[in-house]
C-alpha cells in the first residue's frame, strides 16, 4: 500500500466551504452565545484563565503521576514497578518519558541545593536502559510498520477507503513519517479535493478481535490509561501539539440534583436507582424522548426552543423526576433538544474535561487525518467513564439524527456546527476570541466535532499496540523478581526472544482446551481448537447446550421456544486480569497469547454489551 494513500489528510474546510454557510454560522455563534448566558456562572467567575498559573516542573510531575510514574521523581528511582512499566515502552515512548522526567529535574535544580537523582540515571547507559528488553521491539517498529504497510491491499481507485492500522504504537507511525520526510505540504491538492467528503476507514481483522474499554478490569484499564497518556504525549512531541492540560476551577456547584450536577456525583446517585446505570438517568431518558419523537422534527437541535418553557421545564425536572412524575409526551421536541444541549454545557466543569479539553481543540492543527484520530483515539481512553460513556451516548444520539437527514435537514456538517459550542467553549474555561479567529475557531470545532461522530466507532476501540503492551505489563508484574538485579539481563532477553520463538511456532493445528460455562453448575464444554474456530463458534455452541437443556426442562410447557440469555467469554488471569473476548476472535490464536488464561463463559456485563 502506498503511504501516501495512509496519510490522507483530514478534510479541513475552509471559509468557503458550501456545508459553512452564513446560517450557520450564525447559530454556531447563538450556541457560544448561550453559554455565557443564562448560567448560574459568569465568564469571569469560572474562568480557568484566571486560576493560577502552574510553577515550572508542576505540569511534568502531575503527567508522570498520571503515567504511573511518580516514583521516578522521589528518592526511590530505582523502584520495580517504575521499571516494569518502562520496560513495555517503546523507544519513542521512552523518549517522551525522558523529556518529562528531564524538563522536571530542571526545574528543582533551579530550587533545591541538595542532589537528586539525574535523568542519566534513570535511562543512561549504565542504568535502567540495560535492563529493557523491549528495545528490540523499538528496533523493529520501522521495519514491522513498513511491512504491514506493503501488505495492506490497494484501495481502488477513485474509493475514499483507507487502512487504519492498530497494532504499531500510534507514535511509532509518526515516527516513521518524520523518517521518510512525508509533510502536510505533499497533499494539499488532495485535501482540497476531499474536503467535502470523509473517507471510509477500514481496520485490519486482526485476529485476536476488537477490544473496547469496557472488556477489560479495573487494573487493565487503569493501566490502558497509563500507557495511553505516554504514546499520546509522544505523539504530540512529534508532531509539535502542545499539551496544555489545564485543572478545574473550584465552581460553585448548583444546589439542584440534576442539572449543574458533577457528572460522576449524579452518576453516583442514580446508581443508588439502578446499579447498572453508566450514564445519568436524566440523560438515558432525554435521549429515549428524543429518539422518539424529535429524529423527524425539521431543523431539530438548530432550532431554538422556548427559553420561559426550557426554564420551566428544568424546574419541573429538578422536583419531579425522582419521583416519576414528570411526563416527556408533553414536551416539544425542540424543547427537548434545548435541555439536552443546557444539561451538556451546564456541567461544572466540561464535558471533555478541564485537562483535555484544550488538547481536544488542538487537533484540528494536526494535518493528516489519521494523525487526528490517532490522538482523539487516546484522549477519548483517557476520559474518566462517566464523562466517556455521556459523551458515547451523546455521540449515538447524534448520529441517529444524521441518519434522519432527509425528513430532519440535518447532514453531518449541521449536526457538528450546532453541538460543537457545547462540547469546545464551556463557563470555566476562559476563551478569548480575537484577531478575527472567530470563523477559523468555528471551524475547528464542528471539524473536530464530525470527526467524532463519523468515526466513533473507531475511537471507542482500544488498540490493539496497548493491548499487547498491558499483557507484556502482566507479565513483566508477574517476574518482578528479576528485576531486582541488573544483572539478569541476559536471562530476560533469552525469556523474550524464547516467547516470540514459540509465538511463531505455535501454528498448531489442533488444540483441546476445557471451558467454564459458569451457567450450570459443574458444566464445562470440551473444545477442539482450530486455525478456524472462532469465540462465536463456541458462544454457538454453549447456547445449543442450554436451548437444550431448557427445552428438556420445559417439555409439555408451551412452544418450547427459548430465549438465548446474553453470554459472553471471559478470558480470565495469565497476562490478563479479565477480558471480555470479541466473538471475532480466533481462539487458538487467543490460547497462544496467553496459554496460563482460564476462559469462562458467563453473562455479559451491562457494560460490555455490543452493538
Amino acid at each position: 500500500m502506498n503511504l501516501d494513500s495512509w496519510t490522507n489528510p483530514s478534510c479541513q474546510l475552509n471559509a468557503d466551504n458550501l456545508y459553512f454557510h452564513s446560517s450557520l454560522s450564525d447559530a454556531f455563534w447563538n450556541e457560544v452565545e448561550s453559554i455565557w448566558q443564562g448560567g448560574s456562572i459568569s465568564q469571569t467567575e469560572g474562568s480557568l484563565g484566571s486560576t493560577r498559573q502552574p510553577e515550572e516542573g508542576e505540569l511534568e510531575k502531575a503527567w508522570l503521576q498520571d503515567a504511573g510514574l511518580s516514583t521516578l521523581i522521589g528518592e526511590d528511582c530505582e523502584d520495580v514497578d517504575n521499571m516494569i512499566l518502562l520496560s513495555t515502552l517503546t523507544r519513542t515512548q521512552a523518549a517522551a518519558v525522558q523529556r518529562r522526567l528531564n524538563t522536571y529535574t530542571c526545574s528543582i535544580k533551579k530550587k533545591r541545593k541538595q542532589p537528586i537523582p539525574d535523568v542519566r540515571d534513570i535511562f543512561g547507559s549504565s542504568s535502567l536502559q540495560k535492563t529493557l528488553p523491549e528495545t528490540e521491539d523499538s528496533i523493529s517498529n520501522d521495519q514491522h510498520l513498513e511491512e504491514v504497510m506493503g501488505d495492506m491491499p490497494q484501495c481502488p481507485v477513485g474509493e475514499k477507503e483507507e487502512i487504519f492500522i492498530t497494532d504499531v504504537p500510534y507514535c511509532e507511525q509518526a515516527a516513521l513519517l518524520v523518517k521518510q520526510g512525508k509533510t502536510a505540504d505533499q497533499d494539499n491538492q488532495r485535501k482540497k479535493n476531499e474536503a467535502m467528503t470523509l473517507p471510509k476507514l477500514v481496520s485490519p481483522k486482526y485476529r485476536l478481535g476488537v477490544t473496547r474499554i469496557g472488556d477489560l478490569s479495573s487494573p487493565d484499564v487503569k493501566k490502558i490509561r497509563q500507557l495511553a497518556l505516554i504514546d499520546m504525549t509522544a505523539l504530540c512531541d512529534l508532531l509539535q501539539v502542545e499539551l496544555k492540560r489545564s485543572k478545574s476551577s473550584r465552581n460553585k456547584i448548583s444546589e439542584g440534583c440534576l442539572f449543574g450536577v458533577p457528572l460522576a456525583t449524579l452518576l453516583e446517585n442514580d446508581q443508588k436507582i439502578n446499579s447498572n446505570a453508566t450514564i445519568p438517568l436524566l440523560l438515558e431518558e432525554m435521549l429515549s424522548f428524543l429518539e422518539e419523537k424529535a429524529l423527524d422534527s425539521e431543523g431539530i437541535l438548530r432550532v431554538s426552543g422556548s427559553q420561559s418553557r426550557i426554564k420551566s421545564l428544568q424546574q419541573r425536572l429538578e422536583n419531579t423526576f425522582y419521583l416519576g412524575l414528570f411526563k416527556w409526551e408533553e414536551v416539544n421536541p425542540n424543547d427537548g433538544a434545548a435541555l439536552l444541549k443546557k444539561f451538556i454545557r451546564d456541567l461544572p466543569v466540561p464535558l471533555l474535561t478541564a485537562e483535555y479539553l484544550h488538547t481536544f481543540s488542538t487537533v484540528g492543527d494536526i494535518p493528516y487525518l489519521q494523525q487526528r484520530l490517532h490522538v482523539l483515539n487516546l484522549l477519548v481512553l483517557l476520559l474518566p467513564d462517566p464523562n466517556r460513556n455521556t459523551l458515547k451516548a451523546l455521540l449515538e444520539f447524534l448520529r441517529k439524527v444524521v441518519l434522519h437527514e432527509k425528513s430532519n435537514r440535518m447532514n453531518l456538517w449541521s449536526v457538528s456546527t450546532i453541538m460543537a459550542p457545547n462540547l469546545f467553549f464551556h463557563k470555566s474555561v476562559d476563551t478569548k476570541l480575537s484577531g478575527g479567529r472567530e470563523k477559523v475557531l468555528a471551524e475547528r470545532a464542528a471539524d473536530i466535532m464530525r470527526l467524532l461522530l463519523q468515526y466513533q466507532d473507531l475511537l471507542w476501540t482500544i488498540p490493539c499496540f496497548l493491548m499487547s503492551q498491558v499483557r507484556k505489563l502482566n507479565e513483566n508484574s508477574s517476574r518482578r523478581y528479576q528485576f531486582y538485579d541488573r544483572r539478569i539481563k541476559n536471562l530476560l532477553k533469552k525469556i523474550y526472544n524464547d516467547r516470540h520463538k514459540t509465538e511463531k511456532c505455535s501454528a498448531e493445528p489442533h488444540r483441546t482446551v476445557k471451558i467454564q460455562t459458569g451457567l450450570q453448575q459443574n458444566d464445562v464444554l470440551k473444545i477442539e481448537l482450530n486455525v478456524d474456530c472462532q469465540a462465536a463458534d463456541v458462544l454457538e455452541q454453549c447456547h445449543k447446550q442450554l436451548n437444550a437443556q431448557e427445552a428438556n426442562a420445559a417439555t409439555g410447557c408451551g412452544n418450547g421456544s427459548v430465549e438465548k440469555p446474553e453470554i459472553a467469554l471471559y478470558e480470565v488471569g495469565g497476562n490478563i486480569g479479565e477480558h471480555c473476548v470479541d466473538p471475532t476472535t480466533f481462539l487458538l490464536d487467543l490460547y497462544n497469547n496467553n496459554p496460563g488464561a482460564e476462559w469462562i463463559i458467563k453473562q455479559r456485563h451491562p457494560d460490555t454489551k455490543r452493538e
